[in-house]
């Protein structure tokens, strides 16, 4: 990730964009777009999603009918898909660290905006099954309240008008490419958060580039920092996944001498689409063989250029054999860094055993021992299985 260039002066204000930046808006946009393709004839094409990033309904409505080849107006196709829109607004989630954002700015009484390209009706519709964050923004502006959306700056300037301050005192927090060029031709400056996998490069004009909004640093604005980091590990709201392990290639461990269980994506699209790339820690629980502490990768692994995105766990034990076939439960509790590329297989090593040694001390303390006693690490897989018809498989190498 980019280092923020040099700042003349401290920032005092925030705005923040909203979908892709602070809510999982990619999840609806497909649920929605898929049937309605199916009932037409087409298939959904998810490499063509990031056409979509950072334009406003009309921009996006007409990239959808100009690449399905559909046979509507975009005025057509707006009106059969907004009620579908309309409908899913509250089961947007929002993305890792949001919450923690919005609930650092406002207690520590930085005032922030929202400025998004969609309509302000459907901003504050979305913002409405999100608990505290309307309260939490000076400011709200809409695509349609001003003469142009972004990559026109008109957007973050009415924002700072609202704000009553100056465009140089201002930190964008955007996670497309027009978001960026409305924030720096604006007279901003701006962090890059971008929601396209693997286009970081493309973000160059950005002060800063970063992974999620995990990885916010507000002290590096002139910012009060966040205070929740501990022992170089942030800890997070938990979530719960697991399957029977099977045997898988070993391309990663046999290279890294890491015995890594794979998740495969096609088992985890949820869970890869809800939580961001990094290095996450936390308990694994074996159904035969007890508890372990555990580090994890969630991600594309840089080094090795991967097409797709995993969850790679390591299991902080030696077992000196295989386990193929017996249940694992992981119980996912911190945050320890965002995902890196690295210059040599060296250094990745170094780092991974570095990442297991903060996990392998952090597990030790009480705000993260206690979930080791997690009912979940110690129930059947196959009795939740047959309770809910959700079965997990994970790849062991």
């Amino acid at each position: 990730m980019a280092t923020p260039k040099p700042i003349a002066r401290l920032i005092s204000h925030v705005i923040l964009d909203l979908d892709g930046t602070l809510l999982n808006t990619d999840c609806v946009v497909s649920q929605v777009l898929k049937p309605f393709l199916v009932k037409n004839g087409k298939k959904w094409d998810s490499k063509k999603a990031h056409k979509l990033v950072g334009k406003t309904p009309y921009e996006a409505a007409a990239v959808v009918l100009e690449d399905y080849g559909l046979p509507y107006s975009t005025e057509e196709f707006l009106s059969m898909l907004t009620p579908m829109f309309n409908e899913q607004w509250c089961n947007i989630k929002a993305l890792p660290g949001a919450n923690r954002l919005i609930k650092h700015l406002k207690s520590n009484g930085v005032p922030a905006a929202l400025a998004s390209n969609s309509p302000r009706s459907n901003i504050e519709a979305k913002i409405s099954c999100h608990q505290g964050w309307k309260e939490s923004f000076s400011a709200i502006v809409g695509g349609d309240e001003v003469e142009k959306g972004k990559p026109s700056p008109d957007i973050f300037l009415e924002a700072a008008k609202r704000m009553n301050t100056n465009p140089p005192n201002c930190l964008v927090i955007e996670d497309s490419l027009p978001g960026v060029a409305a924030g720096k031709a604006a007279g901003m400056h701006v962090i890059a958060v971008p929601s396209v996998p693997k286009r970081t490069a493309e973000f160059s004009s950005a002060d800063e580039v970063i992974n999620s909004l995990l990885d916010v640093k507000p002290e590096k604005w002139g910012l009060p920092p966040f205070s929740d980091w501990i022992d170089d590990t942030l800890p997070i709201e938990p979530w719960f996944i697991g399957g029977p392990v099977i045997k898988g290639f070993g391309r990663g461990s046999k290279v890294l001498g890491i015995p890594t269980a794979n998740l495969p994506a096609e088992n985890f699209s949820d869970v890869l689409s809800e939580h961001t790339s990094g290095v996450y820690f936390g308990w694994a629980g074996l159904s035969t063989r007890g508890i372990y502490k555990m580090v994890m990768s969630i991600g594309w692994n840089p080094y090795f250029d991967n097409t797709e995105k995993t969850i790679e766990p390591w299991l902080l034990h030696d077992f000196g054999e295989d386990f193929y076939g017996e249940e694992l439960r992981l119980v996912i509790v911190g945050y320890i860094r965002p995902e890196a590329n690295f210059p040599s297989l060296e250094s990745l090593i170094e780092r991974i055993h570095e990442d297991a040694r903060i996990a392998e001390k952090a597990l030790n303390l009480p705000l993260y021992a206690k979930y080791k006693d997690s009912p979940y690490l110690r129930n059947s897989l196959k009795e939740d299985n047959s309770a809910n018809g959700n079965q997990s498989v994970i790849d062991s190498k």
